[in-house]
């Protein structure tokens, strides 16, 4: 793009299309939060849900259930649990010597904007269906009473 638009970037952004309830807002605050940090990078996360800690998965061998992580064993309540996030999908924010010099999305020193709320990153027809739900209810406040 560079070279075609004859100019130099200093930051991308990355917006997935499959991430239908972004807000201007989320992209804003991400752009904003990697030049004012001085970051490489920058992704928009969310908490993941206790139930789907990664302490608290399994694997499956033949019929055998085993823990993912031996760690797992240990963890009797959700509070034990320290933690975790996982890409939203929202938003990315990337400076250009993170993308050429260090060849990655994510850099040596990224940060990460956590988002507050539910988000649904389109991956298969349930998602879809979600996403059609919350936008549904979101026109319609009634639907959720």
């Amino acid at each position: 793009m560079e070279r075609i638009d004859g100019v130099r970037y200093d930051v991308v952004v990355m917006l997935q299309p499959t991430s239908p309830l972004r807000r201007p807002e989320h992209v804003s605050e991400c752009v904003k939060m990697l030049v004012n940090g001085g970051w490489d990078s920058v992704w928009t996360v969310s908490e993941t849900d206790s139930k789907s800690h990664p302490l608290k998965q399994f694997t499956i061998v033949g019929r055998r259930l085993d823990y993912y992580d031996p760690a797992g064993k240990a963890i009797i309540a959700r509070q034990q649990l320290t933690p975790v996030y996982h890409r939203n999908g929202i938003a990315y924010a990337i400076t250009r010597q993170c993308l050429v010099e260090q060849g990655s999305i994510m850099g040596a020193r990224s940060g990460a904007l956590v988002l507050e709320g539910n988000f649904v990153s389109i991956d298969t027809e349930w998602d879809c269906d979600l996403v059609e739900l919350i936008m549904a209810r979101d026109r319609n406040p009634a639907i959720s009473a």
